[in-house]
């Protein structure tokens, strides 16, 4: 059993998401957003080299002392699998786990809104989720090409680093590879999935101007494109996706995106009053013929109206998804207030000494 696997078993018993062990610190636990100590005693040097290499391997480990980032999955048991970043920091070695389920849910058990599964019967387009970092962008993807695995007969093809949620085949055949083991980077994946026979291709992470590019081609092309971004709201992904072109592409990138998205599922975690975990709440935009003329002519600050005003198409603002929450009770006013776009809309119902925040 690899050393590294004592502090995995702490996490996993105690139900938290992530592990992050630095030299020169105890090593830490978060759980429901909490980061939490789980010995006293400092991690050493030696400590830390032993059990990051020994789960990397001599190649990668080689690549990360060259580089000082490392990205990979590891699997513990058939029960526990680990999203993995090596880096170097101020003390030295450093290293974050992710818990990766090895089950996944599917979108109803996450609660995430039934209009979601819309995207996955879809035959063409671009469809981005979108949030945070650690917002659970990967959970509601894995479901949704669960959906599509279980019900339609597809090739899907993800490229992703790493490798988080693995797929097996249902109705669809699943193609994972994984940047950079198996394809050199996103864009390189990309273009070979225009070459590999797919109907559906899942891009893990669309941070440049070629990717997001080759992104909207393919999506131009006729295939059904899945891209995560971290932007929290429908608003600010259309702007990222034309703000990352020169302002002379722009006006053709506006088109080629008003062409081509489908849709966006913005989504946020917030804590739940009862301490028991954390709760999606979700931004839907569904693009129709007056969110794609607002996209075309740039005025996105309206694509809030088209939200508002699409009510029985499945939309939801991230505010009044929000409010739900609050209302039933599940989130307290402050974490309401915290998370919300406008602030003023859940102020009054902070307590009064709370109020000038």
């Amino acid at each position: 059993m690899p050393y590294i696997d004592q502090f995995f078993e702490v996490l996993v018993t105690a139900g938290a998401s992530d592990l992050h062990l630095g030299e020169g610190a105890p090593p830490k636990i978060r759980r429901h957003g909490e980061i939490i100590p789980i010995r006293n005693e400092a991690l050493t040097r030696d400590e830390m080299a032993y059990m990051m290499s020994e789960i990397s391997g001599p190649e990668r480990w080689t690549r990360y002392e060259e580089v000082g980032d490392l990205d990979f999955a590891y699997e513990m048991d058939e029960n526990s699998r680990f999203r993995c970043n090596f880096l170097k920091q101020t003390h030295g070695y450093g290293a974050v786990f992710r818990l990766i389920p090895t089950k996944i849910m599917t979108l109803d058990q996450l609660g995430i809104p039934a209009v979601v599964k819309e995207f996955g019967d879809l035959r063409g387009g671009l469809v981005l989720v979108t949030g945070p970092t650690g917002s659970g962008k990967s959970t509601t993807l894995a479901a949704l090409i669960d959906y599509i695995n279980t019900h339609f007969h597809r090739h899907i093809i993800t490229v992703e680093e790493p490798i988080e949620f693995v797929h097996g085949n249902k109705r669809s055949i699943i193609t994972q590879r994984e940047v950079p083991e198996h394809a050199a980077s996103f864009p390189v994946g990309l273009k070979a999935a225009l070459r590999e026979d797919a109907d559906i291709v899942l891009v893990g992470e669309m941070r440049d101007l070629e990717t997001i590019q080759l992104a909207l081609t393919a999506a131009e092309t006729g295939l059904l494109v899945f891209g995560t971004l971290h932007t929290n709201n429908a608003r600010k992904t259309v702007d990222r996706m034309i703000d990352v072109f020169p302002s002379d592409q722009q006006a053709q990138v506006r088109t080629m995106l008003a062409n081509s998205l489908r849709g966006v599922v913005a989504q946020l975690l917030m804590k739940r009053l009862d301490g028991g975990g954390r709760v999606a709440v979700n931004e839907i935009l569904v693009v129709n013929s007056a969110a794609s003329a607002i996209i075309r002519e740039g005025a996105t600050q309206k694509l809030q109206d088209v939200i508002v005003g699409g009510k029985s198409q499945g939309m939801q603002f991230m505010d009044d998804a929000i409010w739900q929450v609050m209302q039933q009770g599940i989130v307290s006013p402050h974490e309401a207030y915290m998370k919300a776009i406008d602030k003023n809309r859940f102020r009054v119902f902070l307590p009064p000494e709370d109020q000038g925040l």
